[in-house]
């Protein structure tokens, strides 16, 4: 849910920087959005998305109710990589991870070409996504589970 504008002039001008951050998930209005955003407040780490910043892996449609129920019983859903456009980091849930090894953008473009847009939830989602982009710029491996053993498993 960033690192401003990532641009080629602002990101090679030195090792660029590598943030990955938790955001509410996204749930239809209603009873879904409430408990979302019940969990997100009370910092529960398996309930809510992260994102490297500023690429997103998440379903093409998360507030449709079918999408989630489909997700929510192990079915693949279409999902989608987004690049976000932020003006500056999240105050909260935001962690540096390191610095990116070579040109972030361009690195983090090739990762992106070549993920796999069925999103599974537990095999194959935004924890996925994050940890394998995270590897790919700064060469450190599972670093969602590094933050939460950091963190003793609240954000």
């Amino acid at each position: 849910m960033s690192a401003l504008l990532f641009t080629k002039s602002t990101l090679t001008r030195s090792k660029d920087e590598v943030y990955v951050a938790a955001v509410a998930l996204r749930a239809t209005k209603g009873p879904a959005q409430l408990l979302m955003s019940t969990a997100y407040s009370l910092s529960v780490w398996d309930l809510q998305h992260f994102m490297a910043i500023v690429f997103d892996f998440q379903p093409e449609d998360p507030e449709n109710i079918y999408t989630a129920l489909a997700a929510l019983s192990g079915r693949a859903v279409p999902g989608v990589v987004l690049t976000r456009k932020l003006r500056k980091l999240p105050r909260s849930r935001c962690w540096f991870v390191g610095y990116a090894e070579g040109n972030a953008v361009d690195k983090a473009y090739d990762f992106n070409n070549t993920w796999e847009v069925d999103l599974r939830i537990g095999l194959h989602d935004c924890r996925d996504y994050t940890n394998g982009l995270v590897e790919q710029l700064t060469g450190e491996k599972l670093v969602l589970e590094h933050l939460r053993r950091r963190n003793g498993g609240q954000s």
